[in-house]
């Protein structure tokens, strides 16, 4: 395999990443959009070099600053960003040897016009391969959360904030857990086909499947190249949906004729389940899936289309913007709202790079906008669903406590919905929270409420 042109393409990215500030995963999919003719080999080398130089990122400073004069954050974009890439090849992939590491980043040097930083390239690189044994981490008794940092690339901010939620041994069991690589979750559209027949199909494709954690309609498949190429998915047989997400479907527990809306609904995962749930009981149930900008819609719209349900339909619309048509209008109402993705790391790695304290506390002013809006729309007796992918008390319990304090709900007990396996005594309260390393899914918190009054 030629690799001298995929490890470019991959520094390319990674300097895209570092300077725009955009999302890594859009940028990894129009790379292997790209090469979606290449071999299968080439496109996962590539996969593997740009996400774990990316989610190893701050412990590939703290080893290069160990042998550098000159600190990363000092040196220029590229070379810092071509220094990060060899360093994971060293350190993390096996089947790379040492020296083609290092050539490879000269060459790749040189090419980019650096000529006079090859041999400081070439310097460090050999000098880390001479003394890996003499690389040195923090001492985790003097520095606990330090080392958490370094030893799992998480900044120590985020860190603090679990630990004081959490014991110290919950919150390394978190911090190992963003760096692991979760298999894709899928849940199957019951009302279309059988668990059992989907995990057949699947088999019959070469797939790997696994049944979910704890809800019997997921499943987490692997070794397969392509969705596109499953005919599982091409049938809209499975959407895509991490079992944590799929709480919110299944805590709902919409009855038969719901009227449903979901304020922020892309890609549309939860509105869908909503949409199987509600073709399996039958009845005059419907769903309307909103969302800010037509790119969004138009995701959902293609889910939809896919999976071929005609209960749900999409809109266009600002969830800060207050609908006075749909007031007291709704059965159930749920509310996803944009969050910092704390719960998510391991799924979106550069989440933690691109984060910070003060943009919490503004997407906490965007919950707020869009939770009070969304419970405006609950009809007397109906429910009110809010959740995010976090992990952080702000944005959920304080966004939950905020709701009880100012709206006329009441929590909501959803623990006869619990399934076996999940012993979460906070049910019988009306929320739950999803833990990574601790529960087997991503960081995920959900709220349940009632309307108590027509206030």
């Amino acid at each position: 395999m030629e690799q001298d042109n995929s490890r470019e393409e991959v520094l390319l990215l990674l300097i895209d990443i570092e300077k725009k500030k955009m999302m890594s995963s859009q940028g990894l999919s129009d790379l292997l959009l790209r090469y979606q003719f290449a071999p299968k080999q080439q496109r996962a080398f590539m996969t593997r070099l740009f996400s774990g130089t990316l989610e190893q990122q701050i412990y590939l400073d703290y080893v290069l600053n160990q042998f550098s004069k000159k600190e990363m954050g000092k040196q220029k974009p590229l070379i810092r960003c071509l220094l990060r890439m060899s360093l994971y090849q060293i350190l993390f992939m096996d089947q790379v040897p040492d020296r083609a590491a290092c050539n490879e980043a000269v060459k790749l040097a040189r090419k980019k016009g650096f000529s006079n930083l090859s041999g400081f390239v070439n310097g460090i690189l050999r000098n880390i391969i001479r003394k890996k044994d003499q690389i040195r981490m923090p001492e985790e008794e003097k520095d606990p959360l330090f080392y958490l940092s370094i030893r799992y690339s998480i900044p120590e901010w985020i860190l603090k904030i679990w630990r004081k939620m959490y014991p110290y041994e919950t919150v390394k069991k978190m911090a190992a857990a963003s760096l692991e690589h979760p298999k894709v979750s899928v849940r199957v559209n019951q009302s279309k086909i059988s668990v059992e027949e989907v995990i057949d199909s699947l088999k019959s494709q070469d797939v790997l499947v696994e049944k979910g954690a704890y809800l019997p309609y997921m499943l987490k498949i692997s070794e397969f190249d392509s969705l596109d190429r499953l005919t599982a998915f091409r049938e809209g047989w499975i959407q895509v949906q991490d079992e944590s997400s799929a709480f919110v479907g299944h805590l709902a527990d919409p009855n038969e004729d719901s009227v449903i809306l979901d304020v922020c609904s892309a890609p549309g995962g939860k509105s869908l389940h909503l949409a199987d749930i509600l073709a399996q009981k039958g009845g005059t149930g419907r769903i309307i899936a909103r969302d800010v900008s037509e790119k969004k819609t138009d995701l959902i719209e293609e889910n939809i289309e896919r999976c071929g349900f005609d209960r749900i339909r999409t809109e266009c619309f600002d969830g800060r913007q207050q609908d006075e048509t749909w007031i007291r209008k709704a059965d159930l109402v749920l509310a996803d709202v944009p969050c910092s993705g704390l719960g998510i790391l391991a799924r979106k790695n550069d989440i933690k790079y691109n984060s910070s304290p003060d943009k919490m506390k503004e997407l906490v002013v965007l919950q707020r906008q869009i939770i009070k809006n969304a419970a405006s729309y609950v009809k007397p007796g109906g429910i009110l669903l809010f959740s995010t992918c976090t992990i952080n008390p702000e944005e959920n319990m304080e966004n939950r406590a905020w709701i009880l304090e100012h709206f006329p709900f009441e929590p909501e007990n959803f623990s006869m919905l619990m399934p076996e396996g999940l012993e979460e005594e906070r049910a019988s309260e009306g929320y739950l929270q999803l833990l990574p390393g601790i529960h087997q899914t991503d960081g995920f918190f959900i709220a349940k409420f009632r309307r108590i009054s027509d206030e």
